[in-house]
């Protein structure tokens, strides 16, 4: 499971480099190249498995996984400089700016979009719940904690404020992801 979990990584790292490149419209539609890759692969996301997840430390082996491989495409991002370096110092300016109760909803939105994208496909096999909810996420100004690793290395710029925003993102990411759990037990 480790090595699908670092390929669930770089697809969304991906996808998200390909929303730095891009910014706006095009590149929230872009960023879900990185979903659709897991939801077709059946790779180990950790927002796509969270929802469905009861087993914890299999559930942290994915996320850190996930976090490792977007690791290194962030360095690639920064490495290569550019409009997406300048846009990933932009977009985690803006995270940090948000405080951390806005952060934490922010990442519950995310959670709550990313699980019923994937549960959708599950269900039905049809990609339309992910082509818009990737989107959907981006212009609400949700956070994916997978997807920030890309952001927070790209940006290649200490601040203390990751001290509390990144466990938050996880963690509010998991709420999200847990709603449907509870509002649908059944399903």
């Amino acid at each position: 499971m480790s090595r699908e979990s670092f390929f669930a990584g770089i697809l969304i790292g991906l996808g998200a480099f390909g929303f730095l490149a891009l910014g706006g419209i095009p590149g929230a539609v872009i960023f879900a190249f990185g979903l659709i890759g897991v939801v077709l692969s059946g790779t180990p996301l950790y927002t796509g498995r969270a929802g469905v997840m009861t087993d914890i430390p299999a559930l942290a082996k994915i996320w850190l996984f996930n976090i490792l491989a977007c690791v290194l495409i962030g360095l690639m991002v920064y490495s290569l400089g550019g409009e997406p370096f300048e846009r990933a110092q932009t977009v985690v300016a803006g995270r940090f700016a948000q405080g951390p109760w806005r952060s934490f909803l922010r990442a519950v939105g995310c959670g709550l979009i990313i699980d019923i994208a994937c549960w959708l496909y599950r269900s039905t096999k049809n990609l339309a719940p992910v082509i818009f909810g990737v989107p959907l996420f981006i212009l609400c100004g949700f956070y994916h904690s997978i997807a920030d690793v890309v952001y927070l290395v790209a940006a290649f710029k200490w601040d203390p404020a990751i001290l509390w925003y990144y466990p938050l993102i996880v963690l509010g990411n998991y709420v999200g992801c847990n709603v449907r759990r509870v509002v649908l037990p059944k399903q």
